[in-house]
């Protein structure tokens, strides 16, 4: 195999010294850069605008592997960046978990070192095709085209869910609708699936499919309980919305009951005309939410164009919470905002029992998060009521 020409910048991610070491002397003799973090604390440390790929092992000191891949996929700052689970896991169940978790692949330990240089250059390369702004040349992608085509032909598409608790109940309020998908390849990768699809024309139609797959699992299994929907302006602004009504019109889940979780609004190239879009969907039922407020796009202007029925609050700014005053200043002015203006407000990413009991201390209405559900395929609310009751007395 010849050298890489191109430098090209590896963290590894694992506190055994022997394997590293190895690792370490195998990549740089084919020229690569290499970083070696023993913790998770450490890899967050090391990580940079600079660094290709990350070698993640599950076993590490201070934090669990697939809690350090979600943080990393979470994070503005990293999401971009590749990352191959190592582990001697040889469970479907923690492959499965990886790669939804965002992980664009897993080796099992031990394994030939030649298949891991192979493996790192194909994550590499497929994730070169989404780091550039412009991906919409169809040259050199006729695989990510076929595979979106299989994935909607074949309705590969499985909904997870993660429950959002009202704070004065401590019950379920709703479920928001996480999009997996069964597939190999880089588009497991929820964030990059999505992107494909909106790049390559497939968005309307992959969004309906997850939204149809939805109401399948969810009819019969929720009461009184909200159903939120993630869903891109392109959809609201598109031409599908008899074939939403259709969906619903044959569902026994009445849209009232359903609400729409704004994201990306930095597609939104005119809110007039988008607000225009809104009313249609309003008019048969649907709520709105701003989703991710205080991070991105997600300002004062989203809100006073959108006036949305629910604001759920950016996880970059729930996070650590209890420790930084002027966060907590954010969500104060946040949370005084919607009581004032009758909108539910939601903490998202609540990790911690001291995030939840800060958020609580505030006001929130409502929170969700890993500290208190995390996303699975079975709906189960009786279970989710008892765990949510126990975490907050």
């Amino acid at each position: 195999m010849k050298n890489v020409i191109q430098k090209k910048s590896i963290l590894i991610v694992d506190d055994d010294v022997s394997v590293t070491q190895m690792l370490r002397m195998l990549l740089e003799t084919r020229g690569y850069v290499v970083n070696v973090a023993a913790s998770g604390e450490d890899a967050f440390n090391s990580v940079s605008a600079s660094t290709d790929l990350i070698l993640l092992d599950l076993v590490l000191p201070d934090n669990e592997g697939f809690d350090i891949c979600r943080k990393f996929k979470e994070n503005r700052k990293t999401h971009h960046i590749p990352i191959i689970i190592l582990s001697g896991r040889m469970l479907s169940e923690d492959i499965i978990e990886g790669l939804y978790l965002g992980a664009d692949d897993y080796l099992i330990k031990p394994f030939e070192y030649e298949e891991l240089i192979a493996r790192m250059e194909v994550v590499m390369r497929r994730g070169s095709l989404f780091g550039s702004a412009d991906t919409s040349s169809l040259e050199g992608n006729q695989g990510i085209i076929i595979e979106l085509r299989k994935i909607i032909d074949e309705k590969l598409i499985i909904p997870f869910f993660q429950p959002i608790f009202d704070i004065k109940s401590s019950c379920v309020y709703g479920l928001e609708m996480l999009t997996r998908c069964k597939t190999q390849t880089i588009l497991a990768n929820p964030e990059l699936l999505f992107k494909a699809a909106i790049n390559f024309g497939f968005y309307q139609d992959l969004e309906l499919l997850a939204w149809e797959k939805t109401l399948s699992v969810a009819s019969g299994k929720l009461t009184e309980e909200i159903l939120f929907l993630n869903c891109n302006p392109y959809l609201v602004e598109g031409p599908k919305f008899l074939s939403i009504k259709t969906l619903f019109d044959n569902s026994p889940i009445n849209p009232k009951r359903v609400v729409l979780e704004i994201t990306e609004r930095s597609y939104i190239s005119d809110f007039k005309m988008f607000f225009e879009h809104l009313r249609r969907y309003r008019g048969f039922g649907f709520r709105f939410a701003v989703d991710d407020v205080g991070g991105g796009y997600a300002g004062l202007e989203s809100i006073v164009e959108i006036r949305p029925e629910l604001v759920k609050i950016d996880r970059h700014i729930i996070s650590e919470l209890d420790k930084d005053p002027l966060k907590q200043s954010i969500v104060k002015f946040i949370i005084a905002f919607c009581k004032e203006n009758n909108i539910i407000s939601i903490a998202e990413g609540i990790e911690t029992k001291a995030e939840l009991e800060t958020v609580i201390a505030l006001g929130i209405d409502a929170a969700q998060g890993y500290y208190l559900c995390k996303p699975t395929s079975e709906i189960n609310i009786k279970e989710m009521n008892e765990v949510a009751k126990r975490l907050m007395g």
